[in-house]
């Protein structure tokens, strides 16, 4: 039996390390699916199971929890920028530039709320006071690399091993901050005397997609004379509206038209465009007809084909030229699910799901050109992850002078990787990288990333956690972050449904956004049968990661220095 007593009690071994890493992670996943009013907290739960075993004396050498909690958030934060990459600037563009600066006032509240309760609650005379603060504010915010990124910078700030454990506020604010964000977007439903219904009823008149990039297919038969012995180019020019026309039917003979193609009165052509072009191309070349296709004059297929060459990341169709050097017509394109009208100028990304028409020997021609091999997608891009990395840690510890901080601003090791996965995961292809994950291998990685950072905060915070949960200021946390989590909620849902009329699942989606609260989005999903809380959630949420991670550190430095 000392072989097993041994592994319990030298905390020096490797096997020890390992087996108290597995056992707190596993515990704290585990427990953390189990759901109170359809309500749980998740992963997180993870921090707790580790403040336990810290508790009892089961912990490991400073310098290995250090590393894995390092190691773990930056893993964990560069998957994100990743994930956020691709939709971070786009997220700025028509209605979304509103919900951007709606999310951006709910932040800067949260911090004057934090900053309110410990001026009027706590003695500020205590240099760890304002810390344990900022662990609060994360609590309340459900915000885990916020709380990452402050307790880095506090290395910065105090001497070694003099930081507080801030993860302590954290922990006392999360549980609340969990609910009080689902039960502010309930009371401000009443507030704002809002009926489901009727949002219903207003999503199910508006179109969810936008009429722009959904594509729209129609067989028209040509009844206008003026385009008798056109070419397809030169309707394309006069027109000025992007389609394009997969099949011809000519006297009975079905053929791939390309731009130089003309047409006759009585043709029938299938076109291929944006939906809110529809009625224009339609009116411009002839009614719609019910066709069957048949008598082709050589055989063709409709094909989806994944884009898996990383030489094609970043072409556009039209330099691709599809119809003129490969004699097939691209329709649409499949991204993350939404399908995309195929525009002359839309960029392909590796993974991809491209819809072909043509002759079945060209449109295999094209499969090879584009890749169209499932198992390379299988397959992560390990080097793009640790480069993204490498260059990530560099710019994070670049120095920022900036007046009136005691020292430079340096973004460290959650704020550099961030920014560094966002810049690749838009504009990667312009320098050859390929930063294509499937969701699963995403989701995998920044997951294990998230629960060493847990565990590993919560080891080390679990020695003086009951005292300062019971003999010091853990109730405090629990309610001034309480305030933290729901005062913001209701002043900027308050005034996005009044002033500028947003529906209300937009609002919860962009307030559980504002939160990067999955819990919240989930619940706002339930209560919605259409995508608007999703659409407000993607908007918002990765300004809000990158502001949350970037305002941990900015207080840190700039309010927390001795």
């Amino acid at each position: 039996m000392d072989w097993l007593i041994n592994l319990f009690t030298n905390t020096e071994s490797v096997a020890h390390i390992a087996i108290l890493y597995a056992i707190v992670i596993a515990v704290g996943v585990l427990l953390g699916k189990i759901k109170v009013g359809g309500i749980s907290l998740g992963v997180t739960f993870v921090l707790f199971a580790g403040i336990v075993a810290g508790h009892i004396g089961q912990t490991a050498p400073l310098n290995i929890l250090t590393f894995l909690q390092d190691f773990g958030l930056i893993l964990f934060v560069f998957m994100i920028g990743l994930q956020v990459g691709p939709g971070f600037f786009a997220s700025f563009r028509k209605g979304g530039i509103t919900l951007n600066v709606l999310a951006c006032a709910a932040i800067l509240l949260n911090i004057g709320v934090m900053f309110a309760c410990y001026f009027i609650f706590f003695d500020t005379s205590d240099p760890k006071n304002l810390p344990m603060m900022v662990g609060t504010l994360y609590g309340a915010v459900t915000n885990t690399p916020g709380l990452g990124a402050a307790t880095e910078a506090l290395d910065s700030v105090f001497p070694k091993g003099q930081a507080p454990q801030i993860a302590s506020g954290y922990a006392c604010a999360y549980p609340l901050g969990v609910l009080g964000i689902i039960g502010a977007t309930i009371l401000l439903r009443y507030i704002c005397h809002i009926s489901l219904d009727k949002e219903e009823e207003v999503l199910n008149k508006d179109s969810e997609e936008d009429a722009h990039v959904k594509p729209h297919n129609m067989h028209l038969r040509v009844t206008n004379s003026y385009l008798a012995g056109r070419s397809i180019k030169q309707i394309h020019d006069f027109l000025n509206r992007d389609f394009v026309c997969s099949r011809v039917l000519h006297d009975g003979h079905v053929s791939i038209p390309n731009g130089q193609t003309t047409l006759e009165l009585g043709d029938i052509v299938f076109i291929v465009c944006a939906e809110a072009d529809a009625e224009a191309i339609k009116a411009f070349i002839g009614p719609e007809e019910q066709v069957e296709w048949e008598k082709q004059d050589q055989p063709m297929v409709s094909k989806r084909i994944v884009v898996t060459r990383p030489s094609i990341n970043g072409k556009t169709l039209g330099q691709m030229h599809f119809s003129t050097v490969y004699g097939v017509n691209v329709t649409r394109v499949t991204r993350q699910g939404m399908d995309l009208f195929a525009n002359p100028h839309l960029a392909l990304q590796v993974g991809d799901r491209v819809m072909v028409v043509g002759p079945e020997n060209l449109v295999n021609r094209v499969s090879s050109v584009l890749g169209n091999s499932i198992k390379r997608l299988d397959s992560p891009n390990i080097a793009t992850i640790f480069i993204g990395i490498i260059v990530g840690i560099l710019f994070g510890s670049l120095p920022f002078a900036v007046p009136g901080m005691p020292m430079p601003l340096k973004l460290g090791i959650a704020g550099g990787p961030l920014v560094i996965a966002i810049l690749i995961g838009r504009y990667g292809y312009k320098v050859h990288l390929v930063t294509y994950t499937t969701t699963s291998a995403n989701t995998m990685l920044r997951e294990i990333g998230l629960v060493l950072f847990l565990a590993s905060v919560g080891i080390k915070a679990g020695e003086g956690f009951l005292d300062t949960v019971v003999r010091g200021d853990g109730l405090k946390y629990v309610y001034t972050g309480f305030l933290i989590t729901v005062i913001p909620i209701l002043i900027v849902g308050t005034i996005a449904r009044l002033k500028y009329k947003f529906n209300y699942f937009t609002i919860m989606g962009m307030i559980a956004g504002t939160y990067t609260d999955p819990p919240a989005l989930a619940y706002a999903n339930q209560s919605c049968s259409k995508e608007a809380p999703a659409v407000g959630y993607s908007t918002v949420y990765p300004l809000s990661m990158f502001l949350r991670i970037f305002t941990a550190q900015l207080i840190i430095l700039l309010c927390c220095g001795i």
